[in-house]
Formats: C-alpha cells, structure tokens, sequence
C-alpha cells in the first residue's frame, strides 16, 4: 500500500449506561460510576482517533447507535456512527473491517495507554507492506488489530474473553502465511485491580 494511503479506524464502544457498561467494575465503583468512566474511556479513546488524523473514524455502538454519547462524540469528532451488528467479538471485528475502503484499524476503550503516536505506529506497520498488526494486552488478548485486508479466519470461533486469544491469533496468522508486526504492548481497564493504574492519567472515578 502507499506510504500516504489513509488508514481507516473503527472504535468498538459499549454505551455508558448503568449495569451495562463496565459490569465487572460495578462491585467496586457502583454502576453509575462504571457507566461514567465508560464515558470517559469513550471519549479518550475518540480524540485518540481524531488525533492520529489516518484516515475516516466510525464509532461501531452497542447495543445499539443511539445512545446520546455516541452521537455527542460523532458530531463533534466527525465521526460516522453505526450499530455494532448480531454476533460475538470476531462477528463484530470482521464487520468493522468488511466495512472499511481499504486497510483499517480497530480498537475498543479499554486502553487508556493507546495514544495517537501508537495508532501511526501501527498504520505505519500496514504502510510498511505487513498484512497485520497488533498490539497485544498484558491480559493475553489485544487492544489494537489492523489489517491491509480483511482477514475472516482471525476471527471466527476464537475463545473471546479467555487469556489464549494472542495465542490463537499468532497461530492462525503463521498458519495463513501472513506478515505481521506487534510494535507494542497494552493493557486493559477491565478489572478492579486495573484501576490503581489510572493514577497519572486524566480519568477518573
């Protein structure tokens, strides 16, 4: 791909409403105070795409578009908006990149440490000829995977949600014989051990 072609990025965001967002969070914070650090991490995560200045931004909803947060942030980022589609994680990852005009990156919220510098980093890894990128997370998934083209095979029947999806996905990607890159390493606001992490950053709780 050209050095200068855009790089699409897709934001997989779950509402920040009380009892849905962030529920393994709520024994320690309540479900009002997850559901406003999901807003936060909504938000932190749009400027970060906003700021990378790739390429077009779509923030992928559920469970569903129409949460006044997704669209407060689509229109002041310029984002597009669409509802997350039927499935598990990898239903909804391919969807993201089956939607994408050309090569794409897709990241969640959960990541506090993604910055823009990171999101170059990895469209510079797809602008270096790799079919894949990732950026794995210390809890042996992923915070960032991008793609020069879609890639079905990543996805479908992973074990979601378990620490052996890195693992799956490096053996899958060596078994299809593709190139990829993982320039660097991650961590996740999933649990309430995760949140003493938060000290020097600007979310809070």
């Amino acid at each position: 791909m050209a050095i200068n072609e855009p790089v699409e990025v897709a934001i997989l965001a779950k509402a920040p409403v009380p009892g849905f967002a962030k529920t393994r969070l709520i024994p320690v914070l309540g479900p009002e105070r997850a559901a406003f650090l999901q807003g936060q991490l909504i938000e932190r995560a749009a400027k970060t795409a906003a700021s990378a200045t790739l390429g077009a931004v779509t923030l992928w909803g559920a469970p569903n578009a129409s949460d006044p947060v997704f669209q407060e942030v689509c229109a002041r980022h310029g984002f597009a908006l669409r509802p997350q589609p039927e499935g598990d994680l990898g239903a909804r990852m391919l969807a993201a990149v089956q939607a994408a005009n050309g090569p794409m990156l897709v990241i969640g919220t959960d990541c506090p440490t993604l910055t823009p510098r990171l999101l170059r980093t990895a469209a510079d890894s797809l602008h270096s000829g790799t079919d894949v990128v990732l950026f794995p997370a210390e809890d042996g998934g992923y915070g960032l995977i991008g793609m020069s083209r879609a890639q079905p095979a990543l996805f479908d029947s992973m074990p979601w949600g378990t620490p052996c999806v890195l693992g799956e996905t490096r053996r899958r990607l060596m078994q299809l014989g593709l190139a990829w890159e993982e320039p660097a390493l991650l961590w996740d606001l999933d649990v309430p051990a995760d949140l003493g992490r938060l000290h020097g950053t600007d979310l809070m709780v």
